[in-house]
């Protein structure tokens, strides 16, 4: 890519177990990037591969959910998961309406800055229609300065609830889709 490329070059495609090997190295590669950023809190220091359930958590994620990948040259450059709510494991209160959930989102770091993400996230707003539902939620670190948080703000949506998982803070946003 180049630096006049924009997401028109951007394919979004149905995932699946195929994938996980794909989204296993942009998870890693998103934890040495935040690493040499300065930020081990966000997802720890432990590549997502090595990580205890992490690989297996992945295989769910590309065979029961609802796993996107996005593609530049066919070659995977982002990934999306939904599902139908939050992880179980999440203290999120929940909601009284059908909703969609974006469970991970990650992108190849060579590919930062090109809108890999806001792609997805625009997938996933599409997606949540053509199923009928209005209610889009992610929840996200909510550490640092507050960059991930306002990522999902400028990709429109709004906070509604703050949590803490252990000591990791963590955010709920939402966006209404219809």
């Amino acid at each position: 890519m180049n630096d006049n490329d924009t997401t028109q070059d951007i394919r979004i495609r149905p995932g699946g177990p195929a994938d996980a090997p794909a989204i296993l190295d942009m998870l890693d590669a998103a934890v040495v990037w935040m690493n040499g950023r300065g930020n081990t809190e966000q997802w720890g220091t432990t590549p997502y591969s090595q990580r205890p359930g992490g690989t297996a958590r992945v295989e769910r994620y590309t065979t029961e959910n609802a796993p996107y990948i996005a593609e530049v040259d066919g070659r995977p450059v982002g990934a999306l998961v939904l599902d139908s709510g939050p992880s179980p494991e999440m203290p999120i209160a929940p909601v009284e309406e059908p909703e969609r959930y974006v469970r991970l989102l990650v992108s190849d770091r060579r590919h930062a800055g090109r809108g890999v993400g806001a792609a997805l996230l625009a997938h996933a707003v599409a997606e949540t229609r053509r199923a009928g539902i209005a209610l889009l939620r992610v929840d996200c670190w909510a550490g640092g300065g507050g960059e991930l948080v306002a990522y999902y703000e400028r990709n429109g949506f709004t906070p509604t609830e703050r949590f803490l998982s252990g000591s990791w803070p963590g955010q709920v946003l939402a966006q209404r889709v219809g």
